[in-house]
């Protein structure tokens, strides 16, 4: 059997009345704590008891929402009275051109113009300033240099290995063509064959040839010309 509907009206019991108050007083901040956690919303609630006693509730800080809610009110009235949103918008115009003095002032500083107004320990402080960000800026480009770096040397690596498959390949493709030069021509035509192909392969592609190079972030060292070896060679 359900709970018959109650008239909404003021109890006139002192009894019923302040037992009530104390169970929807209670329900009432427990609501207002899981619509602030639910919902991520900054709640406030203040309450008076008919004896004058303070009830209080707040998600964040009792100040912290009044101060908030004062200044939302008075935006929303200004907002309402045109005199009042025109002198809103200029105040709001008049701070964006002093931030944007203020910057224009700072990059004229770090650029090295205007300095004859500055002190020493101003000057201290900008220069410390701009060596600050040239280290910055100097470690941003070493990662990026160390990155490209590493991705070429693991490129390297795979071109590596796909000519070692390749060279393995050749060698298997002229082992088949030794067995059918044999089987069509005789052992001693594929003696001397195979002799001279294999001359001529180890001198084309030597041990040298398997070696992958590596990469290294560093300064580019002066070498000799070696011209007149690499003729004699």
């Amino acid at each position: 059997m359900g709970r018959g509907k109650i008239a909404i009206r003021r109890i006139e019991n002192s009894t019923s009345r302040q037992v009530t108050f104390s169970k929807r007083r209670k329900g009432l901040i427990k609501k207002a704590k899981e619509l602030a956690i639910l919902c991520d919303a900054e709640v406030g609630l203040v309450i008076f008891s008919s004896t004058g006693k303070l009830y209080e509730f707040a998600s964040t800080s009792m100040k912290q929402v009044f101060e908030r809610y004062n200044d939302l009110k008075e935006d929303h009235q200004q907002l309402l009275n045109p005199p009042s949103e025109v002198k809103f918008w200029q105040r709001e115009a008049s701070m964006l051109r002093q931030q944007l003095h203020n910057l224009q002032e700072n990059h004229r500083l770090l650029m090295g113009e205007q300095l004859y107004g500055l002190n020493v320990k101003e000057l201290q402080n900008l220069e410390n300033q701009l060596e600050m960000s040239l280290r910055c800026i100097r470690l941003k480009k070493e990662q990026i240099l160390t990155d490209e770096i590493q991705e070429l040397n693991r490129k390297g690596t795979m071109v590596h290995q796909e000519n070692v498959e390749l060279y393995k390949k050749i060698n298997a493709i002229r082992q088949e063509n030794m067995e059918l030069h044999k089987k069509a021509y005789g052992s001693r035509d594929v003696n001397e064959t195979s002799g001279n192909a294999f001359i001529q392969y180890s001198l084309n592609n030597g041990e040298d040839s398997h070696i992958p190079v590596h990469l290294q972030l560093s300064q580019p060292a002066q070498r000799p010309s070696d011209t007149s070896e690499r003729t004699t060679s």
